[in-house]
């Protein structure tokens, strides 16, 4: 593995740790700036809006630049809005710096994988896209709990300084280890652009991704309430079946490269899917015969969140194949899908939640689970009569 792919592991993981690390921030923030937690908790929103809008705008727009510049520029501007974070005292323009990192993480996140996936050897796309999707697994795994920490110790203000000093390092290692010739610029002109990312079979992916998305982070937002009522699970136990999740996500990422490789896209998004709706009513017959075993209930919930990551480098993959020239475009637009998909799924799982009960969480997310099944079938189908 050569070393920029590392660096571009370390560039996914300071962006998405910036993302997420608000949420363990939160009251300390929103008491030194005299807000409500509800209020600071929309940094995370803005956050994630921005990146849902400029991502595919930012692909188009600075498609013709080198990648190298790129993402020095943009960890720049991460890196100056973050130091100014760290010294604001206006909660409105900690808000507005958030949409300037934002901005920065939108045009630099689609672009990270699309350049894994380009200069990998054709036999390893797959665990070249998993070696980058480790940064996001990791933001969960370490680079929240250990960004909560320093704002805890040190204040929050310490956690954006932290930020900053990572996104340092980062843009050095980039700048060290990033090819300086990149190849021929092959970006077609932008009406060839649109028209190849409104082809059925990349509109009918990106569609299956958001949906779920949809499904899955319906599930993971509201875990808590479902193991409270289907077990006699206390907080230590809640935060266990996190951290397993998180460690099954890690191995899952890395499985799903390796069996894209192997197995190829569809075949591996198969058995993913497949694996996950199992997982989905599993859960719910157990939540049927409440109070269920606290150990089973976690060993399929560390099925489902490994699972649940083992699709990305597949979905990525498939794309990457599809759209050619202009994967990065398509990567891009499947980012604002994974960001809306989890915005649905945050709401829907709440209007859920609050009629039906936790109950109902699992059923309705192995439906939005066999609904991606089933618009991955179609794309496949119509990729085929195309070929034909």
């Amino acid at each position: 593995m050569p070393a920029w792919l590392f660096a571009l592991l370390a560039a996914a993981f300071v962006l998405y740790t910036d993302d997420y690390v608000i949420a363990g921030i939160l009251p300390e923030l929103a008491n030194d700036l005299a807000v409500s937690e509800g209020q600071a908790g929309q940094l995370v929103t803005v956050f994630s809006v921005t990146v849902a809008i400029a991502a595919p705008v930012a692909a188009v727009a600075l498609a013709r630049i080198p990648r190298r510049w790129l993402f020095a520029v943009a960890l720049l501007v991460f890196i100056a809005a973050n130091i100014a974070a760290a010294a604001t005292p206006s909660f409105t323009v900690l808000m507005l710096l958030r949409v300037a990192a934002a901005l920065a993480a939108a045009s630099t996140t689609p672009a990270l994988f699309a350049f894994a996936a380009r200069h990998a050897p054709a036999e390893k796309v797959g665990r070249f896209i998993a070696i980058v999707s480790l940064g996001v697994t990791g933001s969960i795994a370490a680079g929240v709990p250990v960004g909560t920490w320093i704002g805890g110790a040190f204040g929050w203000r310490a956690t954006f300084a932290a930020m900053a000093i990572t996104g340092s390092i980062v843009l050095v290692f980039v700048l060290t280890t990033l090819p300086r010739s990149e190849g021929p610029d092959e970006t077609p002109v932008l009406r060839e652009q649109v028209r190849t990312l409104r082809k059925l079979p990349i509109s009918l992916g990106l569609l299956a991704n958001c949906v779920l998305m949809t499904g899955s982070m319906m599930m993971l937002t509201y875990l808590a309430p479902y193991l409270a009522s289907a077990t006699t699970a206390g907080v230590e136990e809640r935060a266990l079946a996190f951290s397993l999740s998180g460690i099954a996500g890690i191995l899952g990422i890395w499985l799903g490269g390796i069996a894209t490789d192997r197995w190829g896209a569809d075949r591996t998004l198969l058995f993913g899917i497949g694996a996950i709706v199992a997982s989905m009513l599993a859960l719910w017959a157990l939540w049927a015969s409440r109070p269920a075993s606290l150990p089973l209930v976690l060993v399929v919930a560390t099925v489902w969140g490994g699972m649940a990551f083992w699709n990305s480098p597949a979905i990525q993959a498939r794309l990457h194949h599809l759209a050619g020239s202009v994967s990065g475009q398509a990567l891009a637009l499947n980012t604002s899908g994974t960001y809306l998909g989890v915005s649905i799924g945050a709401a829907v799982g709440g209007l859920i939640l609050s009629g039906v009960g936790p109950g109902g969480l699992p059923l309705i997310a192995a439906g939005f689970a066999v609904a991606a099944l089933l618009l991955l079938a179609l794309a496949r189908r119509t990729t085929q009569e195309r070929r034909s």
